[in-house]
């Protein structure tokens, strides 16, 4: 049977994560929300009833008056809770408190206060709840100077504003993809969880990275300089640093692109390098007049892949120190590519009637100061 799931605040930075990323279960059906339903008890009443599970993510975070965000927030939750009890019915109710509701702050109180109140429901009406005490979130849409300082930085990094630090201190920090997740393993059944009351649950959610300021600001210089200004990929091995990337290139403005490649021509054709990565190496494609051959080199640490995409070509290899040549004839018609071990001399010619296209992947970016590139005939 499929679970009816309502979010409050689905429009909002977790909220619209949660919910497209639900979109893509089919197990799910999703009880559209409107903050308008808030203002209107019939409105919030009909969602209810729909639902079995209610995500309620609805909430300020930020005012110039703390005692506004205290005050909305407690409010949002009893007329949840009131509306819930006027239909006499008792869905799920996932609740995204805040490691805020340990410090004495109001935002932290208001959500504090606010699980109690859910509690004492769940206790009073045979209700299930279930409280996530979140880190600080990152990740793609975030709002600048409101959902984190990651979103702040990473708007003010892409657009050439000046990103100040106050503090620089350690900040705990969680992926959406990674939180989106946990709400799911609640939704599923599947989390681990600790018993706060009768039929209450809470989750405490760690932080997955824990960053200086400074070390997530330097990260995103380079990649404005590395990426934005030379096209360089980063290195996507470390799971943070490929969220933090991810996140960042949402804040790139439109008018950045598109990015006109340089194109280098001469008599054998043209040539055009298509990316650069810092740990992925170099990608390009090539093309090649008919009759003319390229390469005629060897690597010795290298790996090459050439894959054929238009015309037809003769690549042949030699194993440095012997004399056979290894021909293997490829077709655009039927895109194919080989791998140049090390240690063999390569080459690639058009023996087709009309201009060949090859892209080509090395593991390394070409250093002209080291670029283990050894010339010899095949």
């Amino acid at each position: 049977m499929k679970k009816k799931i309502g979010i409050t605040g689905q429009a909002g930075f977790v909220g619209n994560h949660l919910y497209t990323t639900l979109a893509l279960d089919d197990s799910v059906i999703l009880v559209p929300f409107k903050r308008s339903f808030f203002s209107d008890i019939e409105q919030l009443e009909n969602f209810i009833v729909q639902c079995d599970i209610i995500v309620h993510l609805a909430a300020m975070n930020r005012h110039e008056d703390a005692n506004v965000i205290y005050n909305t927030n407690l409010e949002l939750v009893t007329k949840l809770v009131n509306a819930c009890t006027a239909q006499k019915v008792t869905p799920h109710i996932i609740f995204s408190s805040s490691s805020q509701e340990q410090k004495d702050n109001l935002y932290g109180k208001s959500k504090k206060e606010g699980k109690q109140n859910f509690i004492d429901w769940a206790s009073q009406n045979g209700g299930t709840f279930t409280s996530l005490t979140i880190p600080n979130v990152f990740g793609p849409f975030g709002k600048p100077n409101y959902n984190s300082v990651v979103a702040t930085f990473c708007y003010k990094v892409a657009h050439n504003e000046e990103a100040s630090i106050i503090n620089d201190g350690e900040v705990g920090l969680i992926y959406i993809n990674e939180l989106v997740q946990v709400f799911i393993d609640v939704i599923q059944q599947k989390a681990s969880v600790i018993e706060i009351g009768k039929n209450s649950h809470e989750v405490n959610i760690a932080p997955t990275s824990v960053k200086k300021v400074s070390e997530i600001l330097g990260l995103l210089q380079g990649f404005k300089k590395n990426y934005m200004e030379n096209g360089v990929f980063p290195s996507l091995e470390d799971p943070f640093e490929k969220a933090l990337f991810n996140t960042f290139r949402c804040f790139v403005p439109e008018n950045h692109y598109p990015v006109k490649y340089t194109k280098h021509t001469d008599d054998r054709g043209s040539f055009v390098e298509i990316a650069r990565t810092q740990t992925g190496g170099q990608f390009s494609y090539s093309t090649t007049v008919p009759g003319i051959t390229r390469g005629n080199h060897f690597h010795t640490r290298k790996a090459e892949r050439f894959a054929v995409i238009s015309g037809k070509a003769l690549i042949q290899l030699r194993k440095i120190g012997t004399d056979k040549v290894i021909d293997y004839y490829l077709d655009g018609n039927e895109p194919a590519y080989v791998d140049m071990p090390i240690w063999h001399t390569h080459n690639i010619k058009n023996i087709g009637d009309k201009e060949l296209i090859t892209l080509f992947w090395i593991n390394e970016p070409y250093d002209p100061e080291d670029a283990d590139t050894y010339f010899e005939n095949v």
